[in-house]
Order: structure tokens, then sequence, then C-alpha cells
């Protein structure tokens, strides 16, 4: 039977991760991970919703050491808890904080009581590291069915392993130095799992617990962590933080993910931080796939052993850790047997009056207006439209200080008139998760509340 470690660091006194200023050894890690096991209840299906990275690592870890298996949904509304639970009704939550879930509930304060005595366990050898059988179910990602049900993806424990250790040598984590992961993603979403958590377990490094989402707390966290040390982060994220002003530490490496970087901001980015900046590409069904340096070139470079090919007018992946082919959602050009393009998701593209474009190149287009700080094209369906015959291409824009007049002329300069927005609603914010993506349920409610309001008006 194949196993893989669950941890990698050679000895028990390396640092496996950092809370509040103060280094965890793997020792202490392995004394919490087995504390929590046993006193986890008994069914098999956790929801861990520890917004402490550290606890959420004990907690995916006892599961594994339980044999039971961690539910990643992508939301925790209510309506996506009573699907879960649909879905595995013996499952409980693992929780670090107060919170309104209808689901049996396992308090960590309650569970884990006490830490190991400090120097204990400093002669553990491999021997004591828990080898976990590479078949088995670690996870389960959800993605948004067709129907709104979540779509279950099942990850094995060999497939994360084998994923995050080519991440690791991909991005230079297992040249001999132990490097430092702050990460502002949280590590229930699939990036911020493999990339700032698994990643650290595979790869001997040691991850920040705390999760860092304004401009102040990531320039706080990056100044505690040691060096090297990589950040972890959105396109959204770092232009916020790049536009804060504030005296940055500079991290070694930055790596970005969720969302297409555009060339400008990673061309700042690698400016303002001295620093290399990688993006990850993957989606939930597959996992982490390729990556690319997007200052130095527009391809990607699959990992080792995944393939991509084209068939039944798709593109697909497979091989390596992806395990069974799978269908990409994105339009990917391949290049060679290691390279591909990518022209945006298959969702947004869009045809009007027979031109087709992207909401991926809209929005850049949108976001490149200077004075704009966040906007979003917003394609209705037929359905959405609220009984108007016409279904309309909308943008929501936050740019303060400009008028929608003016922001109209900006953007005839750089899209075919026939995308121009119509209506274009200034806000002031856009709801973005906490990974920084605006879900296509988020903009539909954004539109019927601007409808709403011009009805209201017009009455």
């Amino acid at each position: 039977m194949t196993t893989f470690p669950l941890v990698t660091h050679p000895h028990a006194e390396d640092v496996l991760a950092w809370s509040h200023g103060k280094p965890i050894t793997v020792a202490h890690f392995l004394a919490d991970v087995r504390q929590l096991a046993a006193a986890l209840p008994a069914g098999r299906h956790v929801l861990n919703a520890c917004g402490d990275r550290y606890r959420f690592a004990v907690g995916m870890a006892a599961a594994l050491l339980a044999d039971k298996i961690s539910l990643l949904p992508p939301t925790l509304t209510p309506e996506m808890v009573r699907q879960v639970k649909d879905f595995a009704p013996d499952v409980f939550c693992l929780t670090d904080q107060p919170q309104s879930i209808a689901l049996p509930r396992l308090a960590w304060a309650d569970a884990v009581t006490a830490r190991v005595p400090a120097g204990a366990g400093t002669q553990t050898g491999k021997h004591d590291i828990p080898e976990i059988p590479a078949s088995r179910t670690a996870a389960i990602v959800f993605t948004s069915g067709s129907t709104g049900a979540p779509v279950a993806h099942r990850k094995s424990w060999g497939g994360l392993v084998s994923s995050v250790r080519a991440e690791a040598a991909r991005l230079g984590l297992l040249d001999g130095r132990r490097h430092s992961i702050v990460a502002t993603v949280p590590p229930q979403h699939m990036f911020g799992f493999e990339s700032s958590m698994l990643v650290a377990l595979q790869s001997g490094a040691a991850m920040s617990a705390a999760r860092p989402f304004y401009p102040a707390d990531i320039c706080s966290a990056l100044a505690a962590a040691t060096r090297p040390c990589m950040l972890v982060t959105t396109p959204v994220h770092l232009k916020v933080l790049l536009a804060s002003g504030l005296d940055i530490p500079l991290p070694d490496l930055v790596l970005s993910a969720t969302a297409p970087m555009p060339p400008q901001l990673a061309l700042a980015t690698e400016a303002r931080l001295q620093a290399p900046l990688l993006e990850i590409y993957g989606s939930t069904e597959t996992g982490q796939i390729a990556s690319r340096r997007t200052t130095e070139t527009a391809e990607w470079t699959l990992f080792p052993d995944v393939l991509l090919s084209a068939a039944q007018g798709r593109i697909w992946a497979s091989g390596g850790h992806v395990g069974q082919a799978t269908p990409m959602a994105d339009e990917l050009e391949l290049v060679n047997s290691e390279r591909f393009l990518l022209h945006g998701r298959t969702a947004d593209l869009i045809n009007i009056a027979g031109k087709r474009s992207s909401l991926d190149y809209l929005n850049h287009q949108l976001n490149a207006v200077p004075g704009v700080l966040d906007g979003a094209f917003f394609m209705p369906d037929e359905a959405d439209d609220d009984g108007d015959t016409v279904t309309r291409l909308m943008a929501f824009v936050v740019a303060p200080g400009m008028t929608a007049s003016t922001l109209l002329t900006a953007l005839r300069e750089r899209i075919d008139a026939i995308f121009i927005p119509r209506p274009l609603v200034l806000l002031d914010g856009l709801p973005r998760n906490s990974t920084g993506k605006l879900p296509r349920g988020t903009l539909v409610a954004l539109a019927h509340e601007h409808q709403r309001k011009g009805a209201v008006h017009a009455r």
C-alpha cells in the first residue's frame, strides 16, 4: 500500500507554523493533531470552519488520522450548509469562533486543551510521523452545479500530495531553505488549501496562522514573517495593497491565483515588492495544474505529468495528480505538449450582434481606466432580466469622484461600442468574497437591486 507522510519536516523541533509571533514546532503540531483526532465525534464528515490557518491544518490532519473526510464548501451560507448536510447527514462542524452554523458543533477550545511540554519529542524520527494511505479521501470540495446544487469532487491524499510537491518544486520551495508563508486567502478555498497550508506540510515550510485581509494587516504579517517569505494572495488584494501607500515589507516571492493577473498589475507588483510574481492556474475539479511568471510570458507551463488534450469540442486535463480526464471550463489554446494560453472562461464568452468578446477582457479594460478602483461587467441571462425584452450588458464600478458619463467616454476609447454597458452603475464598493471573486449570484442580486431602484424612481 502506497503511503505519504503527514509532514516532511525532518526534525520534531522544526517550526511548522507561526501564531501570534510564537513558533509552533512539528512536535506540538503532531500532539495537537492526535489530541483532536481522539476528540472528534462519530460522524465521518467534518466541515472545517476554523479561521485560524494553523487550527484548520490541525483539523484537516486530525480528520485524516481518524479516517474522516474534510468538506470544503465554497460558502457557509445557510442554504449551502443545508445542501452539505443533505450530501453528508452525519456532518459536524469544527470551529474556533462563534458561528451560527446549523450543524452539530465541536469547538476547538473544547477539543485541544493542552500542549505538549516544551522540548518534548525532540528526538522524534520519521517513524513517529503518521503515514497516510495515498488512496484515502482527504477532502471533498464543492462547485456550484447548473441546478444550483453543489457538485462534490473527491480529493485523495496521494493526489493532493503529488500536486503540492510539484508546486513546491516549481516555486523553488525545495531549495534547502525554510520558507515562511503569509496568505490572504482562506484555507477552505482550493487555492488556499493547496498553496498556503498543504504545501507547507509537504515542503518543510512554516505557515502563518493569520489570514490578513486589509493592507495594514498584510504589512504586519509580512513584517513578522521569517525570510525567505512567500506571499500567497489574489489580484484584488494586491491592487489594494499597492494603492494603500503603506511601507510594504518585501517578500521573496509572490504567488497569485483565483483570477487572471492584469499584466500592468504584475509589473507594478514586481517593481514595488522587488520579488518575482508567479500565477497558479487550476480549478476546483483538477486542483492546480500550471504556472507562469506573468511579466515574462502569457503562456502557462503545465506541472510535470499533467496533460491537456482536445476532444468533443473541449480541452481535457489528465495525468499526474488529476487522475481521470476532466473537462476544463476555460477556453485554452494548446501551444505544445507543455504550454498553453488562457483565453477566459467558456461561460464568460459573449456574442452581441455577431461580435464576440469575453467578460475577462472587458473587465481588464474597465479596470485599466485611470481612477477606477474596482469594476465588473455583467451579462444577464434572459431569465435574470426581470421581464425586460432586451438583455443588456451591465457594469458595476467603484470610481470615487468620477461620473458615469466620464467613465463611458473612457471606455469608448478601449472597447467596441457594442459592448458599452447599459447601464453603468456606480457603487461605493463591490461585495467580493474572501478570495476576491464576484460570484454570478452576487452580480445577479446587484442587477436586480438596480432594476428595483429604477422601477421605484420611475413611479
